[in-house]
């Protein structure tokens, strides 16, 4: 399987690019960064301009992205014209930017998630499942991760706070609390709230806490290497590689729907 990684400079792009090295059944077609990135032209493969993807989308499987909401989109429409299935990994996205991405999943098969590891998507499973059995109990979402991350909450603590609303029957917009810095914070009836740690170089983790009379569940999840995320992203990769168009996520790749 031939790959192309955009932004295979950052944390997420690099971790990929030393995995698939190692595995004698990926090649890396390209390995890719925005124009003027002081890594272009540094590693094996060298960094070439993201300005170049076309070039490789001619020779790739499966292009895997890990940039940011608007590059991601823009990679996105150019592998449209190749008909080359796209792995996004990227978090941040807007409503409207994940409409466009649904709009163009109708053309080429995407795998969208906002984390890519085993782990973290059981615990979506699981908090689906425990949010349906106890529906009156408090809902808490925690989530740590290293002082350089840009978006706030983290597309998993997102991504769990969505599943936990829509499993007792309501829509995070109307429920989901992200800040009680207030004299008068007293926690309401059915709402989520989300908190974000940010601090060191924490890989990722994530806390969901289900609090009762006398009594709470803790559901956590911790990252200890991006190569966890990384081995996702190329898994997912392998299971895109000839599927029919269609917007998928790793719960179709580990097939735990």
């Amino acid at each position: 399987m031939k790959i192309t990684v955009c932004g295979a400079a950052g944390r997420m792009g690099q971790a990929i690019v030393s995995i698939a090295k190692i595995d004698s059944d990926i090649q890396i077609a390209g390995a890719l960064e925005y124009d003027g990135s002081k890594a272009i032209g540094t590693g094996c493969p060298a960094i070439t301009s993201v300005n170049n993807l076309e070039k490789f989308l001619a020779e790739t499987d499966v292009a895997i992205d890990f940039t940011n909401p608007e590059s991601a989109l823009k990679n996105l429409e150019t592998a449209k014209k190749y008909n080359t299935p796209f792995v996004i990994g990227t978090t941040g996205f807007s409503e409207d930017q994940r409409k466009k991405i649904a709009e163009i999943s109708n053309s080429i098969p995407v795998v969208f998630s906002p984390n890519m590891s085993v782990g973290v998507n059981i615990l979506f499973k699981l908090v689906e499942v425990v949010a349906k059995k106890i529906p009156d109990y408090d809902i808490e979402i925690v989530e740590l991760h290293h002082n350089k991350k840009k978006d706030s909450p983290s597309g998993t603590a997102v991504k769990l706070s969505e599943v936990a609303a829509s499993s007792i029957g309501k829509n995070i917009d109307d429920i989901g609390v992200y800040d009680r810095h207030s004299l008068d914070a007293v926690r309401k009836k059915d709402e989520i709230g989300v908190l974000s740690v940010r601090a060191g170089d924490i890989v990722g983790e994530h806390t969901v806490y289900f609090a009762g009379p006398g009594e709470r569940i803790e559901l956590t999840h911790r990252a200890h290497s991006r190569d966890t995320f990384a081995r996702g992203a190329v898994r997912a990769a392998g299971w895109v590689k000839g599927k029919k168009p269609g917007l998928y996520d790793m719960s179709d790749v580990l097939n735990l729907k």
